[in-house]
């Protein structure tokens, strides 16, 4: 096989991939608060669980299987307080969960515990704290309000394929080469133009944020996202891998796919909660 024809057939796969991936989270979205949820809380499950997964390729050991439940429930907690199903109260739940990580590691023989329990942590940090954010913008000014988070998924996947073919046709200088070598200032200047274009397709069919804003939102979701990806390129250099996973065919693993999105979540969230 020719090498253009391996590049049409990874892209080929790609896009296949991406439009089956992005029907069922739309659909989940469209379905009602219980899709949402449902469909989120796989993703952010299995992405976290794909974090313990890298971080024990680099020699630690964190609790995998518990640090996926607590992640888990942190989301279904943020899910039911934002959504008014519970009580403020009770995401204080939350904080014996994440004592417990202590207690467990005491009876575990670990040369290095306090590491393992720090990786703990930094999963749910890194990963499940961005997830549950979201719940706070499904849920924003009572009932459940699909528009806005919609409207960050397109315009993060619209700044990820700008950049995408920008880079290719037009690439020359490097944006970050010490942390990931194939990004250049072209390809993202090219993947912002495309995003701030869905900002404003969005501001005229979906009313929740005016023009302003969503162009606010979309320079946010864009310069986050690059950071992002920088992070999680940061994180698989250091255990030397390409990707972090193939349970998505022709985009890696789920780290790789949502990785702008965990470092955009808490900036587009606070925007939003303070406007």
């Amino acid at each position: 096989m020719t090498s253009n024809s391996k590049k049409f057939s990874s892209l080929g796969k790609r896009v296949i991939t991406a439009l089956v991936g992005a029907i069922a989270i739309i659909g989940g979205l469209y379905w009602g608060m219980w899709g949402y949820f449902l469909v989120f809380l796989i993703i952010s499950t299995l992405t976290l669980w794909e974090f313990y997964g890298l971080a024990s390729m680099d020699n630690m050991a964190p609790l995998k299987i518990w640090g996926s439940l607590i992640g888990a429930s942190l989301f279904g907690l943020s899910f039911f307080v934002q959504s008014g199903l519970l009580a403020h109260k009770f995401i204080l739940l939350i904080f014996p969960l994440l004592a417990s990580v202590f207690l467990i590691k005491l009876y575990k023989k670990d040369a290095k515990p306090f590491t393992q329990v720090a990786y703990t942590f930094l999963g749910i940090i890194y990963v499940s704290v961005p997830f549950s954010l979201l719940n706070i913008v499904v849920f924003l000014g009572g009932g459940y309000h699909y528009q806005i988070i919609i409207g960050m998924l397109f315009i993060l996947w619209a700044s990820d394929t700008g950049a995408y073919f920008s880079g290719i046709m037009f690439g020359k200088k490097k944006l970050f080469e010490r942390i990931s070598p194939k990004k250049t200032w072209e390809g993202s200047l090219g993947g912002a133009a495309l995003a701030l274009v869905f900002a404003y397709g969005f501001s005229v069919y979906f009313t929740d944020l005016s023009l302003l804003e969503w162009i606010v939102a979309a320079l946010l979701i864009v310069v986050a996202g690059i950071y992002g990806d920088l992070v999680e390129s940061l994180f698989k250099r250091s255990i030397e891998i390409k990707d972090s996973g193939t349970a998505i065919p022709g985009h890696g693993g789920f780290l790789d796919r949502f990785d702008g999105l965990l470092l955009a979540s808490p900036f587009v969230t606070v925007f939003i909660s303070l406007i």
